[in-house]
């Protein structure tokens, strides 16, 4: 064959692919073109042909490929993919090379709409493997996924089926829906080493770690579980996550985890071991990731800075950007052991480092939290133009529509996590390894930082409230004494009604005079209001000189002038301040605002332990968090689990079981335990923790 007729040739095949790139469609190509070769009449208003269509003479000769089926030589959007092209992995070794049309490696056009029309591949007529092939394994994956698709063994020889076009970005993941199987997360997400958990970073506030109940066999099973069913998910179940975010990807989700086949080799309590401290290093992350969130958009906003006080913003903020530069060095040092290791030796070391030497701003940013809530009340109740600021910042996406004070909060709620995280891979490790001795340190040095954070917000808040009463008391005629001590402080603050006792069924003038009590640890004070600043003391007595019981009459007491309800209780002062016994009648407004005050009021025996064993008390489990805003009440984190010691009226009287410390707190905030496994479990887990951190 000439020259001048091969290059007719490689026009005309050059011209119809170009054609079938193009977005609009000509005729069909004639029916007596069975052998694959078309006369220049074929397409007469063709577009002009792409320059790799006609080579030059300085140029090497390009090879065009085409095939003779029918298929191939269809217009339109339809075309055949030979399947040699998706089933050969190894070029090298292959007698006959296929490849992608084109003899450059430059792609065809520029254009990004060009270059995402599917790419035509065509089996070779000549088996020249010229230096102008491109190579196959570039649109190896691309290939595989459409012949997979297909579903089908054909050859490019016979007569196929209709075939429909496959894009060349195979593998971009559609949008997930609820009822997705999510075992194929972890491939198919970006494949790199930092773990894919960092593609889309979840808020800390929607994540729920499983380590914290992992006592129980349920959550044992959690941490085991296969990375997800293929079954959608029953319209029943339970939500975690309110938001409808991703669940956070596990450890044996990772690509590289799933690729290694190390799951088939190592042991189910190495696995559990392996779920457990990535769970700290991903919820770290997510902490992180929200703490940002606090520093960029709420204390660095100058909108928000403008409408307090530079004292008032160091209340509220306090130095939450230590807090988040600590986080950051403490998940760089987690996310390199995880990066280095694909089985995770430990990281109870790191831990242990940490907590020790770097976590010391926690200690003051807790110890400021009576300050920060103080402030925020007052911003919120007396500030207009703080509030409807604050309100727009929230309404950021960013921000999740969670209000400001869920990520103030943030540090208490990861610092009181962090030993039941770690207990659970002291828990998961074989007793007999140093990398439990390891752990057992690491959660010792959290535990000791947990109890500095308490007793310095304790201690701040006590010291803070004594020396505001001292000023606040006016003692008169009564004997006063020192209130300001350090082995002092409030138990609860309130309002009742001070009935005579022999007159207690009925309320005659003055009878049913409002008084304000002050109980402390050691001491009973009841007063008389006299202006929002100032209490005028009625009388007291040490709280061993005081007794108190229920007032039940068969018949409803009358109310209070001006009040709704009245429940009473009997206060006997066997010694008051002048040396006298003294029985008083107060009235509540509810059943539960009585309960409180005789518990209150019954605190010294209350301290005694108890004689009905922990493991069969009730226990809940907290659904959401509460901020206490009286003295006796229980601030609770999230999946903190409390014994529940009484009820009345809608409010609880609990233990919480990580600290042992008691108070209120409502009851719509919590979900029982039912499960008397995992409730024993919960009891023996803390018992355990406080022998073995001595904290």
């Amino acid at each position: 064959m000439s020259r001048d007729s091969s290059a007719t040739s490689v026009d005309d095949k050059t011209l119809l692919l170009e054609y079938r790139c193009h977005p609009v469609r000509p005729e069909p190509p004639s029916p007596t073109c069975s052998s694959g070769k078309l006369s220049p009449t074929t397409a007469p208003s063709a577009t002009p042909v792409s320059p790799l269509g006609s080579p030059t003479s300085a140029e090497p000769r390009r090879i065009v490929l085409s095939t003779h089926s029918p298929a191939a030589l269809k217009v339109g959007t339809q075309q055949l993919i030979p399947k040699s092209l998706a089933v050969s992995s190894k070029p090298k070794n292959s007698p006959s090379r296929p490849q992608s049309f084109g003899g450059n490696r430059e792609p065809l056009s520029p254009d990004p709409k060009r270059a995402a029309v599917p790419v035509l591949a065509l089996q070779a007529e000549d088996e020249d493997d010229g230096g102008g092939a491109l190579k196959r394994n570039l649109r190896n994956m691309s290939y595989r996924a459409a012949m997979k698709g297909l579903g089908a063994d054909m050859e490019p020889a016979k007569a196929p089926p209709s075939l429909k076009p496959v894009s060349e970005e195979g593998s971009t993941l559609p949008d997930r829906s609820p009822g997705r199987s999510k075992k194929t997360l972890g491939r198919k997400r970006v494949q790199k080493r930092g773990g894919s958990f960092k593609d889309q970073p979840q808020l800390y506030q929607e994540i729920r770690e499983r380590g914290l109940n992992s006592v129980s066999h349920e959550s044992d099973e959690d941490l085991l579980e296969e990375a997800l069913p293929e079954e959608p998910s029953p319209l029943g179940a339970a939500i975690v996550v309110q938001s409808y975010r991703p669940a956070q990807v596990t450890w044996s989700q990772l690509p590289e985890v799933l690729e290694s086949g190390i799951l088939q080799r190592i042991s189910p309590e190495e696995r559990k071991r392996q779920e457990a401290m990535f769970e700290i290093i991903t919820s770290e992350y997510s902490y992180m990731h929200s703490l940002n969130i606090l520093v960029s958009h709420f204390m660095r906003s100058e909108e928000l800075k403008e409408t307090m006080t530079q004292t008032e913003h160091h209340h509220l903020f306090s130095n939450i950007g230590d807090i988040l530069t600590v986080s950051k060095s403490f998940f760089e040092d987690l996310e390199k052991r995880h990066q280095e290791h694909l089985l995770i030796p430990d990281i109870s070391d790191i831990v242990e480092e940490h907590a020790s030497k770097h976590f010391n701003p926690y200690i003051r940013y807790c110890s400021n939290e009576v300050y920060q809530q103080r402030t925020l009340d007052k911003l919120l109740t007396t500030n207009p133009l703080f509030k409807e600021t604050l309100k727009q910042i929230e309404r950021k996406p960013e921000c999740g529509g969670l209000p400001m004070i869920s990520f103030l909060i943030l540090p208490m709620q990861r610092v009181t996590r962090l030993p039941l995280l770690l207990d659970t891979v002291q828990q998961k490790t074989n007793a007999h390894t140093a990398a439990y001795g390891a752990a057992t340190r690491a959660v010792k040095a959290i535990s000791k930082l947990v109890k500095s954070c308490n007793d310095g917000a304790r201690a701040m808040e006590r010291t803070e409230q004594m020396y505001t009463l001292q000023k606040q008391l006016e003692f008169g005629k009564k004997k006063p004494f020192p209130l300001i001590s350090v082995s002092r402080w409030l138990l609860k603050r309130g309002e009742l009604h001070l009935l005579l006792s022999e007159e207690a069924g009925i309320f005659r003038r003055g009878a049913g005079r409002l008084c304000h009590l002050f109980l402390f640890n050691d001491v009973l004070i009841i007063t008389k209001k006299k202006s929002e600043e100032s209490y005028m003391v009625m009388n007291y007595a040490t709280l061993d000189q005081v007794t108190v019981e229920k007032v039940e009459s068969s018949e409803p007491p009358s109310p209070p002038p001006g009040r709704a309800g009245g429940h009473l209780l009997r206060v006997v002062l066997e010694k008051d301040s002048e040396g006298r016994r003294e029985e008083v009648v107060l009235s509540a407004e509810t059943l539960s605002d009585r309960a409180r005050w005789i518990a209150a009021l019954m605190h010294r025996e209350k301290e005694q332990p108890d004689q009905i064993p922990k493991g069969d008390l009730s226990q809940v489990e907290i659904t959401r968090a509460y901020l206490a805003k009286e003295a006796d009440e229980l601030s609770l984190q999230q999946a903190d689990v409390v014994l529940v010691l009484g009820e009345e009226d809608g409010w609880c009287w609990g233990e919480r079981l990580r600290d042992g410390e008691r108070g209120w707190f409502p009851q719509a905030c919590a979900r029982p335990i039912t499960s008397r496994v995992a409730a024993e479990g919960n009891v023996r887990r803390m018992e355990r923790l406080r022998i073995e951190t001595n904290v």
